[in-house]
């Protein structure tokens, strides 16, 4: 077993010290912990103090189900995962951190530079601030020049270069921008192009080491299936996680051995055709209502077009006579009686009565996990508590 160090992630030099270490084979693995993440820590009451043999990195993630779990990544993973983006992107370059050590996109940025030779440049402590980025950026003096954000970062440095135009030409400046954790809104993604931005949209996950297709092609090394039966995305790559750590059930039960391949059994639905990936959603975001099969990413689709409604989330909360029923949450205080009725109009004309919402209920803003997810958790007591 190997010996387990625990880092804090508002550290940032420290957590780079530790994890060199680890790459190199001279130090205990990394677990980087947030002391803010309340919830995050109190999920996981039992303390880890070893890791399986070969371990660099552990990611402690709840997910957006509240489920936790501890994902041992082996230095080869990591290496794998850092060669494979370098080598899509163009080449090695400088990282800028601009993500939570806590999530498997942050800990990568600190990888990659580990394994290009670069100093990456953090920005300054405490909650994401586009200008701060923007400042960032200028610090950088690599020929080649990333960062991995997640959408909602993204918007807001859209919006402080809509108020301040001459900073474009400083966001302008990266080589690319990763975007992960969650789907991009074409919307968005038109946006950012149109500002002059390199955009990447990245799949993956801390069971893959972080972003392993990019706009939908597998990155070299990295093997797509698609489970006949479910449906599933299926994914062999050598930058796989070793295990979930103290938890051999769930080890076995998502990472299979066939005909001496390791498959990652996502939990996401999707088609690949013609070498592109699609993502459709999350398998377990099918929920059983009344005996019937409700698809809560249909529904979201339907309302996030609504006007005014394009940041809802759907999710599920329980019902004394139907078992499960949807419920929407919007970000912001529009007319709730009328946006309410036309939320509620939509999802029936378009997905039938029984997709019909039992709550459509408005939130200040939508709580979120420090991968930048919306916190399905909190947002599915809020909406329950709406009732």
């Amino acid at each position: 077993m190997t010996e387990i160090v625990l880092c804090d992630a508002t550290a940032p030099e420290q957590v780079q010290e530790h994890l060199a270490r680890a790459l190199a084979g001279s130090g205990p693995a990394v677990l980087v912990r947030d002391p803010r993440a309340s919830r995050l820590v109190a999920a996981n009451e039992e303390t880890i103090t070893q890791a399986p043999d070969g371990t660099a990195l552990l990611i402690q993630t709840s997910g957006t189900s509240g489920q936790p779990k501890t994902v041992a990544l082996s230095a080869a993973a990591l290496q794998a995962s850092a060669h494979a983006a370098h080598e899509r992107l163009g080449g090695p370059g400088q990282w800028l951190l601009a993500l939570p050590l806590t999530y498997i996109a942050g800990v990568s940025v600190l990888v990659r530079s580990q394994y290009s030779g670069t100093d990456p440049v953090f920005m300054p402590a405490g909650p994401f601030d586009a200008r701060a980025f923007l400042d960032a950026i200028e610090q950088m003096t690599g020929q080649r020049r990333y960062t991995a954000l997640v959408p909602v970062q993204l918007s807001r440095i859209l919006d402080e270069i809509d108020e301040h135009p001459e900073r474009v030409e400083t966001a302008r400046s990266l080589s690319a921008i990763l975007i992960g954790g969650q789907a991009l809104e074409s919307d968005l993604r038109e946006r950012a192009e149109q500002a002059g931005l390199n955009i990447v949209t990245t799949y993956g996950s801390s069971e893959t080491a972080g972003g392993c297709v990019y706009d939908g092609v597998p990155l070299p090394g990295v093997t797509i299936e698609i489970d006949s039966d479910t449906g599933e995305i299926l994914i062999a790559a050598p930058q796989l996680a070793t295990e979930y750590v103290g938890n051999p059930e769930r080890t076995a039960h998502v990472f299979l051995n066939r005909n001496g391949t390791r498959w990652y059994r996502t939990g996401d639905a999707g088609s690949f055709v013609d070498g592109t990936l699609t993502v459709l959603g999350r398998l377990d975001r099918v929920i059983t209502s009344g005996g019937l099969k409700i698809d809560l990413d249909a529904v979201e689709a339907v309302v996030t077009g609504i006007q005014g409604c394009y940041s809802a989330v759907v999710v599920h909360i329980p019902d004394s006579e139907w078992g499960l029923r949807p419920a929407v949450v919007i970000p912001g205080d529009p007319d709730a009686g009328e946006i309410s009725a036309t939320v509620y109009d939509a999802i029936v004309a378009k997905l039938g009565r029984v997709a019909a919402p039992k709550v459509v209920c408005f939130i200040p803003e939508v709580p979120r996990l420090s991968s930048g997810k919306p916190d399905m958790v909190a947002l599915s007591e809020y909406a329950s508590a709406q009732k």
